[in-house]
């Protein structure tokens, strides 16, 4: 199974490397994790990566792109883990999920000779995932190599970031929850007390609260309503939550 990860929505773009996958190797099976990532955002699609990719069955190809920097010097790799092969550009994307699942062995792509400047996804990525699902050996895709680009996500403690903004307005955090019906929220010097709660339909209506995600993690919320416009928080934003 070929699973895809872009920040293409749904343009062209996504189609085209799907109809290139299909012409390498007619019996793959294509899926997505998500596509709607935020334009060059690489910390979102790499927390939605990491936070997902092992309900995938194993031996997955996650077809990963999110590439602001195509066409310059960066690397294609291959990153083959203990149960998933990721594919895409070197640039920290993919690396928190191939870390947590044990990387193996590392491919920087090196076989393909007419490329464009601008559409790697097409013309590296959706190549090279087609023929892995066909059987070809990883030695006949480059060179191996040892080291990539790392990305971390911020956390001492109680403090973390945040990682996500979902089509909800929930504002993710990566701050795993404690065993409190009530929490202070620092954020720009300002604390802010917010009332923990089950589930989403348990908090009262018009009031900031938090919630445990299904990433097992905070999130800030208001009861159908957009937390993210009442505090006008962004990706990456550092807070604290005790």
């Amino acid at each position: 199974m070929i699973v895809t990860l872009t920040d293409f929505g749904n343009s062209e773009y996504l189609g085209v490397m799907k109809g290139v996958i299909y012409s390498i190797s007619k019996k793959s099976r294509i899926t997505d994790l998500y596509n709607e990532v935020d334009s060059h955002d690489i910390k979102e699609g790499a927390w939605i990566l990491l936070r997902n990719y092992k309900f995938f069955p194993k031996e997955s190809i996650f077809l990963c792109v999110i590439d602001p920097g195509v066409g310059s010097s960066r690397k294609g790799i291959i990153i083959e883990t203990e149960n998933y092969f990721f594919v895409g550009p070197d640039n920290g994307l993919m690396y928190p999920a191939a870390k947590e699942d044990e990387i193996l062995r590392i491919v920087e792509i090196k076989y393909l000779e007419k490329i464009s400047s601008t559409f790697h996804g097409r013309d590296i990525f959706s190549v090279t995932a087609a023929k892995l699902d066909k059987g070809i050996n990883l030695d006949e895709m480059g060179q191996f190599i040892h080291d990539i680009k790392e990305l971390e996500f911020y956390q001492e403690e109680n403090k973390g970031e945040v990682v996500r903004i979902d089509r909800f307005g929930n504002i993710i955090t990566n701050i795993p929850p404690k065993d409190k019906k009530s929490y202070k929220l620092k954020i720009r010097r300002k604390t802010k007390k917010l009332d923990f709660y089950r589930t989403y339909s348990d908090a009262p209506d018009n009031m900031l609260f938090l919630v445990e995600g299904s990433s097992n993690t905070l999130e800030i919320a208001m009861k159908e309503k957009r937390a993210e416009k009442k505090l006008k928080l962004k990706l990456g934003t550092k807070i604290e939550i005790i």
